[in-house]
């Protein structure tokens, strides 16, 4: 099952969670909650994300925002 576009799923291999951009070849495009540069990810390997994983990503940006690390 592929995930549509604007998805927020975990790569199971990594940890990370990421918004599906889109679905080239083979791979699943991964970027990061908040942006940053997009990540291949295997498609056996996302799974929709949780809304606990949603929302721990989601602070986690807000965190590192405030700390002046991402703009």
């Amino acid at each position: 099952m592929s995930l549509p576009v604007g998805t927020h799923a975990v790569d199971t291999r990594t940890g990370r969670v990421g918004i599906v951009m889109g679905h080239e070849g083979p791979y699943v495009q991964l970027r990061p909650y908040g942006g940053g540069r997009e990540w291949d990810a295997e498609p056996g390997a996302v799974r929709r994300a949780t809304d606990a994983e949603r929302l721990r990503a989601a602070t986690a940006h807000a965190n590192a925002r405030s700390r002046g690390e991402v703009p």
